[in-house]
């Protein structure tokens, strides 16, 4: 689908609450489908890659009633297999376009004498799956692959304990890892060179499972064999989705907008950290915790006047979601912004580096790329241009934020890839005053 984002002459203003955390929701997903009881979960993310986790964990044996729905939230009843284990489908499992469901998918069933194979769209098929299945496989799973991708038959078994040391900090492996350790005798632990997000390390308590930590060795740890117990999840809103709204408000002339419920949580606020030094207006009023996780109302304003800064590679996992959108905003910057150690961009739903800089070229800016870093030049406008997301969900949102202050329309290929993270994405701006565009 081919989308034309056209350029607004008035202020985003109101308030809207993005959608549920993606993260939070597979997780509240998956870990309700291995826990023993009924598990009552709101506000959980209504979008493409978390209806794959949905799908799995039914396969799988798991019982999901959908209690309400519409306004891009679920509110779910799952009632999970427990000590019985998933049941072994007929067919292979699809993942669809989401490497979280598929990567979780593997820890779970690594530690269960079931053959389960698992399969994704094209895009998926292209990321690395090996980072997750040579852990696996040294605690005792047998996996069969091609080439290390998608598709994936795991064939689980018993497991044994041990410490993994990961190459490349990442949530997505270090939560497959610790919830294989729940079906291995003894302690699992599990070291990354850099802090990853930790809301599998935040929720399992809740589930009844202890988790042990060390934040400055970023080690976690559990000692299994233990099982999952029901617990209710709120979902906070999802940062990754509220980033954009952020960078629309601070683009726009005069826009003053207001983010309800957003997830806080240290290891997802690189975003915010990182425009605050740039000079945005972002106030943070801190409000509940939701499924173990701080939340805070952002009220974000127009700012003018922004700075280029650098971006480290120890930053990265801290924001690496959202590093097309600050590619946007740093367009908007006094100077040259820099992100290194962004290497990791080249195996997501796109090679987004290579993809960000052909987009951010197209629309007229001057950008650099090596084979782990990106240069954006500001400021500078943007122009009126076609540019393709690649299927990619965060480059599409990003091009339409882009378009909102061009100075002609942005055609913007493959659109409907928002879908996957915030399908509610054009709705939300209109809310805020900007007629829907297509």
């Amino acid at each position: 689908m081919k989308y034309h984002a056209r350029p607004t002459s008035v202020p985003l203003r109101g308030q809207v609450r993005v959608p549920g955390d993606k993260s939070i929701s597979h997780r509240a997903v998956l870990f309700s489908a291995m826990a023993q009881g009924t598990s009552h979960l709101t506000g959980v993310l209504d979008s493409a890659d978390v209806r794959s986790s949905i799908d799995a964990v039914e396969a799988l044996g798991a019982s999901v009633e959908i209690i309400s729905e519409g306004g891009g939230a679920l509110e779910l009843q799952i009632a999970g297999w427990g000590g019985d284990g998933p049941a072994a489908p007929a067919q292979a499992i699809e993942c669809g376009n989401s490497g979280t469901t598929a990567r979780l998918l593997m820890g779970i069933l690594a530690g269960w004498d079931r053959h389960v194979v698992l399969q994704g769209d094209e895009s998926l098929s292209l990321r690395p799956m090996a980072r997750v299945t040579e852990p696996l496989a040294e605690m005792g799973a047998v996996f069969e692959t091609r080439g290390g991708l998608l598709p994936v038959g795991v064939r689980g078994g018993f497991l044994r304990a041990g410490t993994h040391e990961l190459r490349v900090a990442s949530a997505q492996v270090k939560t497959a890892v610790l919830l294989a350790g729940l079906r291995a005798d003894g302690r699992t632990v599990v070291t990354e060179p850099a802090p990853s997000r930790d809301h599998t390390e935040r929720m399992l308590p809740a589930f009844g499972v202890p988790v042990g930590r060390d934040p400055e060795a970023c080690r976690a740890w559990v000692d299994g064999p233990d099982y999952l117990k029901a617990t209710d999840v709120t979902v906070p809103a999802d940062p990754s989705s509220a980033a954009f709204l952020v960078a629309a408000a601070l683009l726009v002339p005069d826009s003053d907008v207001v983010l309800p419920d957003v997830d806080i949580n240290p290891t997802r606020t690189g975003f915010l950290r990182v425009v605050a030094r740039m000079g945005a207006s972002v106030s943070v009023d801190l409000g509940e915790v939701m499924g173990g996780e701080p939340t805070a109302t952002l009220r974000v304003r127009y700012s003018p006047v922004l700075h280029a800064t650098t971006v480290t590679a120890e930053e990265v996992p801290s924001l690496i979601d959202e590093i097309p959108i600050l590619a946007i905003v740093a367009c908007a910057a006094e100077g040259t912004t820099r992100f290194e150690g962004v290497r990791e961009l080249r195996v997501k739903e796109s090679d987004r580096l290579e993809a960000i800089a052909e987009g951010l070229t197209a629309l007229g800016c001057t950008v650099r790329a090596g084979d782990e870093w990106l240069e954006v030049q500001g400021p500078c406008t943007f122009g009126a241009a076609a540019v393709d997301s690649r299927g990619d969900h965060r480059l599409a949102m990003a091009y339409a934020v882009a378009a909102l202050s061009a100075r002609g329309v942005v055609t913007i290929d493959r659109f409907e890839a928002m879908e996957v993270s915030y399908p509610s994405f054009v709705a939300d701006i209109a809310a805020l005053g900007i007629s829907e565009r297509s």
